[in-house]
């Protein structure tokens, strides 16, 4: 059984690749990818929506194939967990996290280029997951290990700082990623502090 919000975000994932073309890819680009802040001719100028919209568009099959998947794998729990509302607040809130820090990275880089994928808020889902789950055992695809999910967070989240650190990984929005745990973290952490005070 595949939960609501998890059901509505890989479908809308999944139109919205399934009808690109040619044009139809070229004028979502220009208009939702998210662009960097400084971006103008002959690049789209930034807008604001672009930091949502970004989320639901993916490069290739490969990209939204594995976005989607982690989606599901590690989404399902968390929304049954969380309940549908708060997990999609959740979830939005790491894809504008993530793209907050890719905006503020690739203004300090000088990058001209555009970020797309629903990556900053799987990997918001990781770290929840993570969080929630600390001692499931996961079995890894590559290396194919099983692990603890807790242990599992700590590795993803160390590479892609090393990956953005060092450059290692071209084309690849490293930070985004690490944008959307961060934002994950604080917005749990938020959370159960809310829950205390009204103990």
């Amino acid at each position: 059984m595949i939960p609501t919000v998890i059901f509505v975000l890989i479908i809308v994932n999944g139109l919205l690749f399934a009808v690109e073309s040619p044009n139809i890819s070229l004028f979502l680009a220009k208009n939702f990818a998210l662009w960097p802040l400084a971006s103008g001719f002959p690049n789209p100028e930034f807008r604001l929506w672009q930091t949502i919209t970004y989320g639901f568009l993916h490069g290739d099959v490969y990209h939204i194939g594995f976005n989607m998947l982690m989606l599901w794998m590690f989404g399902r729990e968390l929304e049954l967990l969380m309940g549908p509302q708060r997990f999609f607040i959740y979830f939005m809130t790491c894809v504008i996290g993530a793209a907050a820090v890719q905006l503020i990275v690739s203004h300090l880089q000088g990058g001209m280029y555009r970020t797309v994928g629903a990556s900053g808020g799987v990997f918001g889902l990781l770290l929840a997951f993570g969080m929630a789950f600390p001692n499931r055992m996961i079995m890894l695809m590559f290396p194919p290990i099983p692990m603890k999910a807790k242990y599992m967070v700590i590795m993803f989240g160390a590479l892609e700082l090393y990956l953005g650190l060092s450059g290692s990984a071209p084309g690849i929005a490293n930070f985004a990623h690490l944008g959307g745990m961060l934002f994950g973290f604080l917005l749990i952490h938020h959370w159960r502090y809310s829950s205390q005070r009204r103990r």
